[in-house]
């Protein structure tokens, strides 16, 4: 089960503003959902101090397969067969390529 962080936790982890970490919100380096009426990131997407770095592109193939913020992470937390994991899993291993090639097929 995956660790919910706050702004606050995220921002002082990779040492940046809570302003800047809404920031890379809206930029797509990062991404958050609301747990218990409170936005928060997904631990595993912070990665020895800094935003993983494969999201950003997963979350712009996504956006461009017509998901919105919180269908995207919705879906990157379903179990796909063609991974064999959910795409987070898969991302957080190094696996960008299968992810987003899956991502690219779900543009209609």
């Amino acid at each position: 089960m995956e660790k919910w962080l706050t702004y606050d936790e995220v921002a002082e982890l990779i040492g940046v503003s809570k302003g800047k970490i809404a920031r890379l919100i809206e930029d797509k380096y990062l991404f958050s959902v609301r747990v218990e009426k409170e936005p928060k990131i997904p631990s595993e997407i912070v990665v020895n101090g800094e935003p993983l770095s494969s999201i950003r592109g997963t979350l712009i193939v996504l956006e461009d397969a017509g998901f919105d913020p919180e269908q995207s992470a919705e879906w990157l937390y379903e179990f796909q067969e063609e991974l064999d994991e959910s795409p987070i899993q898969s991302l957080v291993r190094g696996r960008k390529s299968a992810v987003r090639r899956l991502a690219q097929s779900l543009a209609i």
